[in-house]
């Protein structure tokens, strides 16, 4: 990892651990090495930050290319490796980038919902990171997080301070798995593990005992 990305990585550590309380389970689903799509479900501002602070590896980020306007901002989440898609469109531009992230080995972090949670609950999954993976032949990780809609909600202007966060990391799904399955199956496979993960750690401790 580059120093600078991990400087960035430590800092937003210490703001998961005191902040938030944040507790991350099973990284060593998480390949070690290669392209890997990690597929989660969409909490808050918080989830692409959530879903590489516990990884050994640099992760890479599809973000919606509104968040590209402003210079400033642009140059941090480019160079903590984001890049633009356009949402409610079939981006090709997107999507030949993820492809060629992929395929030089790079893990990204997707959010299939499309956007932020109104509830908290999951949310329909688009069936395109089906297709990315496909082409790109690397293993899917499903990723759940929990507690994120209550600490930043998509109608809060601020964070709520102290309230806990748990991410979960599922079993990898091979690219041999999503080759033999259409995707259909496929994506009910993805969702399938984000329901058992949140079915195992809602109720954990972490997050019940502050309700």
């Amino acid at each position: 990892m580059r120093p600078y990305y991990v400087v960035m990585r430590y800092l937003c550590q210490v703001a998961f651990l005191t902040l938030f309380r944040g507790r991350v389970f099973n990284v060593s689903n998480v390949p070690n090495e290669g392209g890997a799509l990690l597929v989660s479900n969409h909490q808050s501002f918080l989830d692409p930050v959530l879903s590489a602070l516990a990884l050994p590896r640099e992760c890479h980020f599809m973000a919606r290319d509104t968040l590209f306007g402003n210079p400033s901002f642009r140059w941090l989440i480019e160079s903590l490796n984001a890049f633009p898609v356009k949402r409610g469109a079939g981006d090709i531009g997107a999507i030949k980038e993820t492809l060629r992230r992929l395929k030089s080995g790079g893990i990204i972090t997707v959010f299939p919902e499309g956007t932020r949670t109104p509830d908290g609950s999951l949310q329909p999954m688009r069936s395109g990171v089906i297709m990315v993976a496909r082409k790109a032949k690397v293993p899917i990780v499903p990723m759940l997080i929990l507690g994120a809609f209550e600490a930043w909600p998509r109608t809060a202007k601020l964070p709520t301070p102290l309230s806990p966060v748990l991410v979960a990391y599922g079993r990898p799904i091979p690219p041999e798995v999503t080759a033999s399955l259409d995707e259909a199956a496929c994506l009910e496979l993805v969702s399938t593990q984000l329901h058992e993960l949140m079915a195992r750690y809602r109720n954990h401790p972490l997050l019940t005992e502050s309700r």
